[in-house]
């Protein structure tokens, strides 16, 4: 067996032919979660400044044009012609229709765009800003991701995230009005009480067309960070959270793409777990694991 999961450069070469790479954007907008509609702590994990470039407070165009400048002089990287535009920073549907439309509108300028990926929370979805969406799927490749964590309503109020499970099933249910549009789910994997194979059914009967790994992670500023230095929170060691990540990947349908394995952040921003860093090592053990096991995506699935 050549590849053991279905991965989200596997799923993009089958449609472009070609290696295409995503742009991550800041397009300024804020959280629900943060300016006091729901709350102003956040979840407890969260810090945008510990993935969000540096150069993020340019508009938009000055942030694709430097992106796309980044990737053709790079040798690593000189071979990518197109992109994907992700709107990753903060919620990327938590405003109004016209603020929308004006800002997913700039990869109108940039014919090497090909595709358009959208962050948010579930509970920040409604069908205009669907339709609003869905009018970009003539000419691009469209995902929308959103933020489903867990399935378990306890540990989802633990994380303060300020929406249910209900609320995620609300949106999944909405955006299937529009099968042009894809869809994932963000989930996080090291949560403490965590059933990791209940998330992965879920994820089945969904029928959803992704989903991104996190691991839990402790990052600077955060209540997480606080839990953590009280000693309140254990976070997995590598060769648990492999474990885990190929446990889920065996109870998930081989048809859902993956969109990424394990998460990153800026160093400095970091407080553990320390492997993360070597985000390639671990991706590598997850590929042996699943070759030691003789597993894949799927093995465990039962129609």
């Amino acid at each position: 067996m050549k590849e053991r999961y279905f991965s989200f450069n596997i799923y993009l070469r089958k449609i472009f032919k070609e290696h295409i790479h995503r742009i991550s954007l800041n397009a300024g907008f804020s959280c629900p979660n943060l300016d006091d509609k729901i709350d102003t702590k956040g979840c407890i994990f969260c810090n945008n400044a510990a993935f969000v470039q540096e150069d993020s407070l340019k508009n938009l165009q000055q942030q694709i044009i430097d992106a796309i400048n980044f990737f053709t002089n790079s040798r690593r990287f000189k071979n990518v012609k197109k992109f994907i535009a992700y709107f990753q920073a903060y919620t990327n549907t938590y405003s109004d229709l016209a603020k929308l439309k004006q800002t997913y509108d700039v990869i109108k300028k940039f014919p090497q765009i090909v595709g358009l990926s959208i962050s948010t929370r579930p509970d920040c979805i409604d069908e205009e800003i669907l339709k609003l969406i869905n009018s970009y799927t003539d000419d691009y490749l469209v995902w929308i991701e959103f933020g489903m964590q867990t399935s378990d309503d306890k540990i989802l109020d633990w994380l303060n995230r300020g929406h249910t499970y209900k609320d995620f099933l609300k949106s999944v249910e909405l955006t299937k009005k529009f099968p042009r549009i894809n869809i994932a789910a963000h989930i996080i994997l090291g949560l403490p009480g965590q059933d990791i194979i209940k998330d992965a059914k879920e994820i089945n009967n969904l029928y959803l067309n992704g989903v991104k790994l996190h691991n839990l992670h402790v990052l600077r500023n955060t209540v997480l960070e606080t839990l953590y230095n009280e000693n309140k929170i254990e976070i997995l060691e590598v060769d648990e959270y492999v474990k885990i990540v190929c446990d889920f990947l065996e109870n998930l349908r081989k048809d859902v793409v993956i969109l990424r394995l394990v998460s990153s952040a800026k160093d400095e921003y970091l407080v553990a777990p320390l492997w993360m860093k070597n985000k390639f090592d671990v991706i590598s053990k997850i590929k042996k694991e699943l070759e030691i096991r003789n597993s894949y995506q799927g093995k465990n699935f039962l129609e």
